[in-house]
């Protein structure tokens, strides 16, 4: 904006166009803080969605089936790892997870409380054995198998 009295070939008055300021009117800390709220917000949803292993791109669930007949010749023959489901794994990785994790399991005794733990080719497993049908979970780098016995 120019003043009154400029012409117009003059340069501009930069002090004259700028708006004035008072230390009355500055933002409080408060009010600065109150605004960068929702990018605060909004940053920690973006976060958890990113980080999330079901925000991955192979994080869909697939149904694979089952191992028919893992135990040929043994008294758990003609029983077969029913309901596998991979998370994040074909469904390929998730058989080959399925019976060889079982398999190693099959090995390890009881546990007092029914629930069986322990880790198989870097597969961390958790088998509930509570029921009429044994279910187990195997987790590795966000990636899931699921399978029942």
């Amino acid at each position: 904006m120019r003043s009154r009295t400029s012409k117009i070939g003059d340069p501009p008055d930069v002090l004259a166009e700028a708006p004035r300021m008072s230390l009355h009117n500055e933002p409080k800390a408060s009010d600065m803080t109150q605004a960068r709220r929702p990018w605060l917000t909004l940053s920690v949803v973006v976060a958890a969605a990113l980080w999330s292993p079901s925000a991955s791109s192979g994080a869909t669930t697939r149904l694979c089936g089952s191992v028919v007949d893992p135990y040929p010749n043994t008294r758990f023959e003609g029983i077969d790892l029913s309901r596998v489901t991979a998370t994040g794994v074909s469904c390929a990785t998730a058989k080959r997870v399925a019976r060889g994790a079982h398999r190693k399991a099959l090995g390890l005794g009881p546990s007092e409380n029914g629930i069986r733990r322990f880790s198989w080719d870097g597969w961390t497993v958790t088998g509930d054995l509570q029921g009429s049908s044994d279910t187990y979970i195997a987790t590795k780098r966000g990636n899931r198998v699921r399978w029942r016995f």
